[in-house]
């Protein structure tokens, strides 16, 4: 409150008065307070530019840029929310928290701010239907529609029923079509989402969006941000210094030996794309994959390496009532793995249900282009056509044929280390 300095006789003399500038920072706050309880935040006050760490141990180099830029792009949108963001990247990346800070920024800016999980969103929208409902489905279906700032966290992870794809696509076209301001945030391939609401995500003039390339968030360390299914341990002797070039080998069989390594050592450099090594089992197309592995991982780099019937076995384990951890959870984490090493391809006894899910593992990565080793008895040609297309395709990779023979029953060259890893390699 004030008082005026005013003669006796001003009407003004004596009497106190509201505080102009407490006045309007009074309505600010309630303003503000207002516009929080619309914004269905509540549970999401702790995520905030200030708290998203970008720097957590045992992230590589890679993976700590793609949060920085990933933070940097967020922060100048929710400055100046304009057009759209899409956040993509695997469970735990970050993606939800960075969206969950914008949507808090704008808040506090003033601005009308949404922020709704898909499967929410579309679980409100039947629920108007009831005869308890409180809103009309009208009411809520123009407030999303129309918001100022509209947030949709994991886009995808709805049922994808006939009528929730029309709502999602009919709130997204509104939106689209008037140009307003949306943050979308998805764990899934853009090539997965119904097509007529994945045109309007990847319309270049309207939409920024960042593929964050880095682990579980959540996790607190470089052991956790691994998946459970990784067996690399089992491997931990199979590295670059205890490879055996075999120099009593035919001169044509250890030159070609002696090039699948280089090939290993450059890949485990600067893992770009796909290796394939191909060859008889124990020709030690194992050992180099493991090398790769082994060697990332000293970087700090999330890796999972399993063999892929162990692979198979995880994933139809999660469906037992007594499973630690979910169907999605597992198979988002072999899908969105820094490095996917896949020992031992071999699909001709899988049933269709296994098949299915290779694919669509190795689909994924092929997609999205994320480094993967994969290792396989058999040729190229004598596997299913629709992985050979994946795997074969030179754009993404090599495919190496090792032709030396097995390892296994043989003496070590000069009676050296005999190596339990290179006694095991395939």
């Amino acid at each position: 409150m004030i008082s005026y300095d005013v003669p006796i006789g001003d009407p003004r003399f004596g009497k106190a008065y509201p505080c102009p500038r407490c006045g309007e920072q009074t309505r600010l706050e309630q303003r503000r307070s207002q516009l929080r309880r619309l914004s269905n935040l509540d549970a999401y006050t702790d995520k905030t530019f200030g708290s998203f760490l970008v720097d957590l141990p045992g992230l590589t180099p890679e993976q700590a840029g793609s949060l920085r830029a990933a933070l940097d792009v967020c922060q100048r949108f929710a400055a100046e929310p304009q057009g759209w963001l899409l956040l993509q990247g695997g469970y735990g990346c970050g993606k939800t928290h960075l969206a969950a800070a914008v949507a808090n920024r704008c808040v506090d800016s003033g601005v009308a701010t949404l922020f709704m999980t898909t499967p929410d969103l579309l679980d409100h929208l039947r629920s108007t239907f009831g005869p308890s409902s409180e809103i009309e489905y009208d009411e809520l279906f123009a407030r999303v529609c129309n918001i100022p700032l509209l947030v949709l966290d994991d886009l995808g992870s709805e049922s994808p029923t006939p009528w929730a794809l029309e709502k999602l696509y009919q709130i997204i076209n509104h939106r689209y079509s008037y140009r307003l301001p949306t943050v979308i945030t998805t764990n899934i391939d853009l090539e997965q989402i119904e097509p007529r609401i994945r045109s309007r995500l990847v319309d270049q003039e309207l939409t920024r969006s960042i593929k964050i390339q880095a682990p579980d968030y959540r996790r607190a360390d470089k052991a956790e941000a691994e998946s459970s299914l990784s067996n690399l341990l089992l491997y931990s002797d199979m590295r670059f210094d205890t490879w055996d070039p075999r120099p009593e080998l035919p001169k044509k069989d250890h030159e070609n030996l002696r090039r699948a390594y280089e090939w290993a050592r450059r890949y485990a450099e600067n893992p770009q794309g796909w290796l394939v090594l191909t060859g008889t089992y124990g020709c030690g197309k194992t050992h180099l994959a493991a090398a790769i592995a082994n060697h990332r991982q000293s970087n700090g780099e999330s890796v999972v390496f399993v063999t892929v019937p162990d692979l198979l076995d995880h994933l139809r384990a999660t469906f037992s009532p007594s499973s630690t951890v979910s169907y999605d959870r597992l198979f988002q984490d072999v899908r969105n793995a820094g490095l996917l090493v896949l020992d031992d391809l071999g699909v001709e006894n899988a049933s269709p249900w296994a098949r299915e899910k290779l694919f669509q593992i190795i689909d994924y990565r092929y997609r999205a282009r994320l480094a993967t080793v994969i290792t396989m008895s058999r040729p190229l040609d004598e596997i299913d056509e629709r992985l050979a297309s994946r795997i074969g395709d030179p754009s993404r990779g090599v495919v190496f044929a090792i032709t030396a023979t097995s390892y296994r029953g043989r003496k070590p060259a000069g009676g050296g280390r005999s190596g339990r890893g290179r006694a095991s390699a395939s």
